[in-house]
């Protein structure tokens, strides 16, 4: 599943942007470049799929891909897939994860999720103590405070929870096997939830791609919460799924800039450099819909750069710069986040 990805995200950023920039986007990263990068190229699945992905994993795939002879590689870090290469990333399957929505909140959820389980099933077994699966204070003082807001005691929570879980899991389009991917990673009394690596060795793959799987899951089923309304796990899921999706210091730069100060006073009040404060007002022209960017640039010169951009089949600021005069990078950048209108 991991090489999968990596074949579509490298599709998409084919011969635009360096190895690396499909490196931040798996890991997350909040720079204003691999933001613009997610919304240019429509990349939000992927967006901190795996938030700690070492780079010399990331690395030992592109070496695979370059001895498969899927990609070219350049001393300057820029590629281009070769004909095998756009051919599996062709082949791959529609994948459901959600990592603009997410970003690695899914597991939190489970973490609380998991040790409820935990809980109740040492309740249930008369059981008054026992080692807790999740160490994380946070998590434990919430499990407790929902533990006790639903009178844990009481077997009613423990079946409510089971039936939630069964619906939900139910309606989810992945296959059996991954769903089941839960149910084995869940602890109860005497009966230790799987490790990746045993998870791995049954399902006959990577560990990496066993928990992206995992992860694909998790984002499934919290959408599936958050759509269809389950009391319990809509309780467990609070507050998980980001709503706002700009940065904050781009919070904070648009409340500026919608107060009436210019680039230049705002750079002076946030004492930031200029093109930081560029780059927010790039991402709120990309991910807020009523963000108008007429103070900037007018609809005759975006025009201009979508034709550019279509004839010349390509989003790079440098290439778009020399074909389209007058044009600075700064607006040329508001265009692409803009979209075609």
């Amino acid at each position: 599943m991991f090489h999968q990805i990596l074949l579509q995200i490298f599709q998409k950023l084919n011969n635009e942007r360096t190895i690396s920039a499909a490196y931040h986007i798996l890991r997350g990263k909040r720079s204003g470049q691999t933001i613009q990068d997610i919304g240019l190229f429509q990349l939000h699945p992927f967006f901190g799929l795996l938030a700690k992905l070492p780079r010399p994993t990331f690395d030992n795939a592109v070496k695979l891909f370059s001895q498969y002879s899927w990609l070219d590689m350049q001393e300057s870090g820029h590629y281009s897939l070769k004909k095998l290469g756009l051919q599996r990333a062709e082949q791959t399957p529609t994948f459901l994860f959600d990592g603009w929505h997410y970003r690695g909140n899914e597991h939190i959820f489970f973490a609380r999720l998991s040790l409820i389980v935990q809980s109740l099933s040492y309740q249930n077994a008369g059981a008054r103590s026992f080692s807790p699966i999740s160490r994380d204070v946070t998590i434990q003082s919430w499990v407790r405070s929902f533990l006790l807001k639903h009178n844990y005691q009481d077997r009613h929570l423990q079946e409510q929870l089971l039936v939630e879980c069964e619906r939900a899991l139910a309606e989810l389009p992945q296959a059996d096997p991954n769903k089941q991917l839960v149910l084995y990673r869940l602890s109860g009394h005497n009966l230790p939830g799987w490790t990746w690596q045993q998870l791995a060795s049954e399902r006959k793959e990577a560990v990496l791609d066993s928990q992206l799987a995992f992860i694909e899951l998790l984002h499934t089923l919290l959408n599936e919460v958050h759509q269809k309304g389950y009391p319990l796990l809509s309780e467990i899921a609070e507050g998980l799924r980001v709503k706002a999706l700009i940065t904050d210091s781009a919070q904070q730069t648009a409340y500026l800039y919608e107060q009436g100060y210019s680039i230049e006073q705002i750079v002076q009040i946030r004492k930031l450099k200029q093109s930081t404060i560029e780059d927010h007002l790039v991402e709120l022209a990309m991910y807020e819909p009523n963000f108008s960017i007429g103070s900037f640039v007018s609809y005759e010169e975006a025009e201009k750069v979508w034709q550019a951009s279509k004839q010349y089949q390509t989003k790079k600021l440098k290439t778009l710069h020399e074909v389209v005069e007058g044009m600075s990078y700064f607006q040329l950048k508001l265009i692409l986040a803009k979209g075609e209108v």
